[in-house]
């Protein structure tokens, strides 16, 4: 019969733990990631990070929509490339929510360049890869600058 000591049950306890909190912190320097892709203007970058099947909501400004297909995500991400150049990125407020299923990070970012593009950013996640986006323009937003 194997018997665990408390040192080694507590070693295990930590080793667990700590390899959640890598796990879980996956999805937050993913969407950092993503946010990068989308101010340099990288189209292959930004959609490195869908899914096979992404339900991205535009939500205000002239690119307002849904796109559901990987092709209308590229197209749209192409038009904004295109239409703004590069853009300095700040990001504020970023928050993460997980579980085994799957993780959500919620931030309020600012894409600086020909105007300030304010945006409440929402992605859902599973298995590492982007299943839902919400680009939620808000010209009231507050970010702060870092």
């Amino acid at each position: 019969m194997f018997k665990m000591t408390s040192l080694a049950m507590g070693s295990a306890a930590i080793a667990a733990t700590l390899i959640a909190g890598a796990v879980q912190a996956a999805p937050m320097d993913e969407a950092r990631t993503h946010f990068q892709a989308i101010a340099s203007g990288d189209v292959a970058a930004i959609m490195h990070g869908y899914a096979d099947q992404t339900q991205f909501l535009w939500v205000g400004g002239p690119l307002d929509g849904t796109y559901s297909t990987h092709e209308s995500i590229q197209g749209v991400w192409g038009k904004f490339a295109k239409s703004q150049g590069p853009l300095k990125l700040t990001v504020d407020d970023i928050e993460q929510a997980a579980n085994p299923k799957g993780a959500t990070v919620s931030a309020n970012v600012l894409f600086k360049g020909k105007a300030d593009i304010k945006v409440r950013y929402i992605l859902t996640y599973r298995n590492d890869k982007i299943v839902n986006e919400v680009w939620q323009i808000d010209p009231k937003l507050k970010v702060a600058a870092h």
